[in-house]
């Protein structure tokens, strides 16, 4: 009887055994840029929880480090870029890394210490850009798009200022890493500053920019991964959790205008 009684009870582990294998969470590490896409993030781990996925958020300070430690294997995800980037960061670098889902769009948008109106700009104005291509040529784009300059025909996302044609008050353009453009406020007429940065220093793209990007914008950002990786299971867990309805409330209540779900 009591072999009996131990070999049902060796049964029954064995058959829970696999059922708490089934429940247990996944882990993944995801990396973001510090502010609003960390932010974010919190509110998609606490969804993807539900799913059985276990987010662990790494937070970067600038753009480079997340596709970089994302290739070397040390995250399985990031969520902070929009596809130009990618592109661009793909094709300089080799990364074997993939888009699997649109997040969020944040508007780039102009900011200015020194003028209210971008008629206030005066001649020679000195208007500071990211130094990376792809939203370097975002803000060349964005400058064009207020009149203020004309690029060569077909320049699209990969303008530079070298592919500015028209220029009829002298803008001066200033590159500079992305992080420091909110610092160059107080040395320039104006800045194109991503919207991360200039949440960070308390403005508002709605409120407080002299251009701000239109939300049909083709730069909306999206969650990355391994090439390797990108039929995982929990790569579909991570898309669902971020295009939800808790996710899009979020982001259209937190921060009124300044992001755009992009789903």
């Amino acid at each position: 009887m009591k072999r009996l009684i131990l070999a049902a009870t060796g049964l029954l582990l064995a058959l829970a055994a696999p059922a708490q294998a089934q429940t247990q969470a996944q882990t993944i590490k995801v990396g973001a840029t510090s502010g609003p896409h960390a932010q974010i993030l919190e509110v998609v781990k606490a969804n993807a929880a539900k799913d059985g996925l276990d987010i662990q958020i790494v937070e970067f300070t600038e753009y480079i480090q997340p596709n970089a430690a994302l290739a070397a294997g040390d995250l399985e995800a990031n969520s902070y870029q929009h596809l130009p980037f990618l592109k661009a960061q793909i094709d300089a670098r080799g990364y074997d890394i993939v888009p699997v889902g649109k997040t969020t769009l944040f508007p780039i948008a102009v900011y200015s210490k020194r003028h209210k109106t971008v008629a206030d700009l005066p001649a020679d104005a000195s208007i500071s850009i990211p130094n990376d291509p792809s939203n370097g040529a975002r803000s060349l784009l964005l400058l064009e798009s207020a009149g203020l300059i004309k690029l060569k025909p077909g320049a699209g996302i990969k303008a530079t200022p070298l592919d500015i044609v028209e220029n009829p008050k002298k803008l001066k353009i200033v590159e500079l890493e992305s992080p420091q453009l909110v610092h160059s406020l107080d040395d320039v007429d104006a800045s194109a500053v991503n919207t991360n940065y200039a949440l960070e220093a308390k403005l508002n793209p709605v409120k407080d920019s002299l251009i701000l990007e239109s939300p049909q914008s083709q730069y909306t950002c999206e969650i990355v991964v391994r090439k390797k990786d990108a039929d995982q299971p929990w790569v579909q867990k991570l898309v669902a959790a971020y295009q939800s309805p808790v996710v899009k409330e979020f982001i259209q209540t937190k921060f009124n205008g300044a992001a755009v779900p992009g789903w």
